[in-house]
């Protein structure tokens, strides 16, 4: 029976166990080339030209009303791919387009755990001939510390963890999570998945993050706390400051102005950190 449809009855036996052979799937969307790449992507090769080769993993734990990429999150139209399906296509367009770089994202990249380590294994053994960077855009919400450490292992190269707010409050209002012991759990676990990276890989990963911002969802002066916070973890780390735009079914919010996201730069900079980007409508400021 398939679980998303099945009722649950009494007497009911459930098992989340799958077979060792089972192959896991997932829906992709566009393998697209990108000029400027995501929040893992150093922004020293954002540029005019083709950096790296992207696809997107459809679905997401999240629920955020303004979601920036609705169309892949909530799809669930599309072919189911294996890992290893997935791998050649993503290699073929590394080679098309003549990059060293491939980037998943979503949707929410993470949430297949035994069908992401098999797609990055896999990427890694059809690219051994060619200093390939592997890079992984994510939500950080459910990435626990065994879960960064077994990417890593497999040939996870970059990372690009969202931190979506520092108060819960916040996070609940960006993300449209409605449970507050579970906002708790995903706004922690986002936290703790970005020390540990900078405790534990920092010499062997590029890490960049992630910091959402439109004045009707977070303030600037919970956005300096998060700078703070930051740069007592790691001032160098590179910040991307996303200009969340009108979407979904949060369209009564206004992207920020230039100007905006002028302050916002400015702002974090005279905190201390050194590398800070942010997204405007005009291109980017910094670093």
């Amino acid at each position: 029976m398939l679980s998303c449809i099945t009722s649950v009855k009494e007497g009911m036996e459930i098992s989340t166990e799958l077979p060792e052979n089972y192959v896991p799937k997932r829906i992709l969307h566009d393998w697209t080339d990108h000029p400027v790449g995501g929040v893992g992507t150093p922004w020293w090769l954002k540029c005019d030209k083709y950096i790296e080769i992207a696809c997107f993993s459809c679905g997401c734990n999240l629920r955020c009303p303004q979601c920036q990429n609705w169309t892949t999150t909530y799809c669930g139209k599309g072919r189911p791919i294996s890992p290893s399906e997935a791998a050649r296509i993503t290699t073929y367009m590394r080679k098309r387009y003549r990059v060293n770089r491939m980037a998943i994202s979503g949707g929410e990249s993470t949430l297949n755990r035994k069908w992401l380590l098999s797609y990055v294994k896999t990427l890694k053994e059809l690219n051994q001939d060619s200093d390939v960077r592997i890079h992984i855009d994510t939500n950080a919400t459910i990435l626990t510390r065994d879960y960064i450490d077994e990417l890593v292992d497999v040939g996870m190269t970059d990372i690009g963890p969202d931190l979506k707010g520092l108060k819960v409050e916040t996070f609940m209002r960006i993300t449209g999570i409605k449970d507050r012991e579970l906002a708790e759990k995903y706004l922690k676990t986002s936290w703790d998945a970005f020390r540990y990276l900078v405790d534990n890989y920092k010499e062997r990963l590029f890490i960049g993050v992630g910091i959402p911002y439109n004045k009707a969802l977070i303030s600037m002066d919970e956005m300096i706390m998060i700078g703070e916070r930051v740069a007592k973890i790691d001032e160098s780390v590179q910040i991307c400051v996303l200009d969340y735009r009108p979407e979904f079914r949060n369209v009564t919010i206004s992207r920020p102005s230039y100007t905006e996201m002028l302050n916002v730069w400015k702002t974090l900079k005279g905190i201390g950190l050194k590398t800070v980007i942010c997204q405007t409508s005009l291109g980017y400021i910094g670093p």
